[in-house]
């Protein structure tokens, strides 16, 4: 994060991510905390967990505060591109939209595919835009390709 009192970057050696729950009173982003040391599975059920305890009004300030980059789905209320707004103190956020038949170009041809934008937004004190696009060129291999996730190609 960029610490504006001093000016300065603070680097942790965790990851905190927030992700975007819709609840009736609104969209809220509970942090699921030390992703860095949890499964597939773990992430998966922490997921559910904090989404269901947003949605039964039970959310804490605490479960919302200190993400260090957030994950946002607008595609399930049907948005095909949008650009997400990082929050201080965090690095970045990661917008993934609804996924929709569009017409491509494959091998000279014209066809129909289901496409999907995805969009990052980062504060550039942090992450320079090489790295920025390189890591959602990663982001749309193992989307396009989700078995890369399992083999850790």
């Amino acid at each position: 994060l960029f610490d504006l009192d001093n000016k300065q970057v603070v680097y942790r050696d965790y990851v905190d991510i927030s992700v975007a729950v819709a609840t009736p009173s609104g969209l809220v982003t509970p942090v699921l905390r030390d992703v860095q040391n949890m499964s597939f599975a773990d992430v998966e059920n922490t997921i559910g967990a904090l989404g269901r305890k947003a949605r039964d009004g039970k959310i804490t300030l605490e479960d919302l505060a200190g993400g260090t980059f957030t994950i946002s789905n607008g595609g399930v209320f049907g948005s095909l591109m949008g650009t997400p707004i990082v929050n201080y103190p965090q690095s970045g956020i990661l917008g993934m939209h609804g996924i929709f038949e569009r017409p491509i170009a494959l091998n000279g041809e014209v066809v129909i595919r289901p496409m999907m934008y995805i969009a990052l937004t980062y504060d550039h004190r942090i992450i320079d835009g090489a790295t920025g696009v390189q890591f959602l060129k990663h982001i749309k291999l193992n989307i396009e390709n989700p078995h890369r996730l399992l083999l850790g190609v």
